[in-house]
This record gives C-alpha cells, sequence and structure tokens, in this order.
C-alpha cells in the first residue's frame, strides 16, 4: 500500500512535557476512502486526557483530534457522497466492526464487535494490540473510510464548526434519545464545551433550560446562549430550592464528581446522563436517592454517524455554533495549559494552516 508522510503534532510518550512536532504516516486512499486536507481542528478536553494517558489506554506516539474540519483532496474509486472539494468533517470515529446488532442498527458508537468501534486517534476503543494506532487531526491531512465522512451544511461557518463532531453531537444525542423537546425542564451542568453547546441544543428543542455552573462569572455568558436560569452549585439554598424541578439533567464535567447532589434535582421519573467522564464518580451513588423518586442515573457516548449529521443540520437550521478562539498549532501547549484551569470560553480550534506554512 502507497504511504505517504505528512506533519503532525502528537505526544510521544507518557512523561508528559506537551506536544511537539512530528512526522506520520498516512496510506493513499483505498476504493472507499476519502483523502481530507484539513482544514481547522478543535480541541477537546478529552485530547489532554489520552495525551497524558489519564484513562491509562494511551498508545504513543498520540497525535490528538477529533472534530476535524476539511476538503476534499482524493476519492478512492467506488466512493460516491463525495468529490474532490467537498467541505466535510470526521469526528471521533473513522471506523466499526459493521456487522453487530449495535452497528446494524446505525449505533456504531455502541459497537458491540470484539475492539468496539476505531476512534480517530489512539486506535480501537478497546485496545487488544497496541501495534495498531490511528493518528487524528493535529496533522495536515486524513485518510478516512466514506461512511464516516460528515457532509458541513453550506449555512454553517467552517471556522467554527469543528467542535459540533465532539461536543454539539456528545450532547445532542442524548437530548434526542430521552426525547428532551416543548413543556420539559432541563439542567445542563457545568458550561464548558460540551455544555455551552448543550444549553444552545436544549434551547432549540423547546425546552425550558438551567445552567448550572460553579461560576458566577458565566450568568452572563449562560444567558446569552439561550439559558432562561443559572443556577449556583455553590449555593446550598438554591440547590435545595430546585430538589424535585428537572425532567432531564445532563451534566457535561470531564473530571471525578459527586454526582448524589444532583440526582437530588431529578424530578419523580427524571433522568440524569452524564457525558464527558470516563470513569468513576468521585463517591459512590445513593441508590436510596434514585429509588425514591424512581429516577434514572445514565450514561451517553458521542452518538452515530447518522445522528451527528443530523445535529450538524440541525445547528444549521437554528443558527447553532460553538464559541471558539482560534489558535496556531504552534500555540496548543498553552492552549491545553488554558483549558486545564478553565480559562477557555469555550473551545479552542487549530487553523491548521499554521502547520502546513511551518518551516
Amino acid at each position: 500500500m502507497d504511504v505517504f508522510k505528512t506533519k503532525a503534532y502528537g505526544a510521544t510518550n507518557s512523561i508528559f512535557n506537551g506536544l511537539s512536532e512530528m512526522e506520520i504516516e498516512r496510506h493513499a486512499p483505498k476504493a472507499d476512502e476519502v483523502h481530507i486536507d484539513i482544514l481547522y481542528c478543535g480541541v477537546c478536553h478529552s485530547d489532554l486526557h489520552q495525551v497524558k494517558n489519564d484513562w491509562h489506554n494511551t498508545i504513543y506516539p498520540c497525535v490528538p483530534g477529533h472534530e476535524i474540519i476539511g476538503r476534499v483532496i482524493e476519492v478512492g474509486s467506488s466512493v460516491s457522497k463525495f468529490q474532490v472539494g467537498d467541505v466535510v468533517g470526521v469526528g471521533c470515529m473513522i471506523d466499526s466492526c459493521g456487522t453487530c446488532p449495535a452497528c446494524q442498527e446505525q449505533e456504531e458508537n455502541y459497537c458491540e464487535g470484539p475492539v468496539s468501534w476505531t476512534a480517530t486517534y489512539n486506535g480501537y476503543m478497546k485496545p487488544q494490540n497496541k501495534d495498531f494506532n490511528t493518528f487524528g487531526g493535529y496533522s495536515t491531512n486524513i485518510v478516512v473510510k466514506e461512511s464516516f465522512v460528515l457532509r458541513i451544511p453550506e449555512a454553517l461557518d467552517i471556522k467554527a464548526a469543528a467542535p459540533i463532531l465532539c461536543a454539539g453531537i456528545t450532547t445532542y444525542s442524548p437530548l434526542k434519545y430521552w426525547q428532551v423537546g416543548p413543556g420539559q425542564s432541563v439542567a445542563v451542568v457545568g458550561l464548558g464545551g460540551l455544555g455551552h453547546m448543550a444549553v444552545q441544543l436544549a434551547r432549540a428543542l423547546g425546552a425550558t433550560v438551567t445552567a448550572i455552573t460553579t461560576t458566577k462569572e458565566k450568568q452572563a455568558a449562560a444567558e446569552k446562549l439561550g439559558a432562561h436560569e443559572v443556577l449556583l452549585s455553590t449555593d446550598a439554598d438554591a440547590m435545595k430550592a430546585h430538589e424535585l424541578k428537572f425532567d432531564f439533567i445532563l451534566i457535561t464535567i470531564p473530571d471525578a464528581f459527586d454526582v448524589n447532589e444532583y440526582v437530588k434535582l431529578a424530578k419523580r421519573n427524571g433522568v440524569i446522563t452524564t457525558v464527558g467522564l470516563i470513569g468513576p464518580y468521585k463517591a459512590p451513588l445513593n441508590n436510596q436517592e434514585v429509588a425514591m423518586h424512581r429516577r434514572s442515573v445514565s450514561g451517553s457516548i458521542i452518538g452515530s454517524i447518522a445522528e451527528t449529521q443530523e445535529v450538524l443540520e440541525f445547528c444549521a437550521q437554528h443558527q447553532i455554533l460553538p464559541e471558539v478562539e482560534m489558535i496556531n498549532i504552534q500555540d496548543i501547549n498553552k492552549a491545553y495549559d488554558k483549558m486545564q484551569d478553565e480559562e477557555v470560553r469555550f473551545r479552542y480550534v487549530i487553523d491548521m494552516e499554521s502547520l502546513k506554512q511551518e518551516a
């Protein structure tokens, strides 16, 4: 198979001291694959977790990036949905087994195959062979199977749209699955990259939206995004007053936290769904609070390819965009520091031209 070299930024080992420029190999597109020139790539909190091996599954070298916007520069012989010049996107997945019940029902993000779905970077979701790796969007180009490539609607600003491919779909999928809509009260916990998309999406779906944050300074931003109310989780009296108030609670906190204080806010038959956190809660779940009001505590991970295309179209229709700050790839380590210190609002996007022009 023909291979070619491409520039990238990544981490070389688990002793994390920042990302640096490196050279990786891509293969020429197969019959069913699309070769994409990467224009923009979002910076996700999971990128930081992965390069630091916080989940103890990182395969090095690790080239992050799963919020990719680019332009098609070459297509395989059997590709029919895309042609050279199309503006396209690539999200968190680039393949799945295709044969399990989940894949057959177009829910590739819950692939039940032996290695689950193939991540855009870091190989299989259930790594069995660390000789197999994949490299993400912190690079100049990528080659992806046609069925995992998304079409970017013309109404979306491609400089800002990249985070829809992770932050957007990760919050849209549970909102859709639990049929959030008019007449429902929804709480969004956390107002970062995921949370700021969730507020906009839930509002556009017709729900009454409360943003829950630890930071009073985020109140104006939350209201601008469409929140009807802002609740400070540090205000014990206000939290008490909101018990049994919400039909659906979407928690977007990316690190370990105590879920029990949010369970109390759900109505009888209410649903609490955690996205963003991959790992245990900070304290065990108190099932008494769950059982007494027949509440449900659940999880959700990204969304299917069909759902991702759907949320792109939904955002175009409702004029929803992530709020982004554009950076050059050379500033990625500073961006990681600010992201870790919660100093970014709300999402960094890398202009990949900065990597292509670097001598």
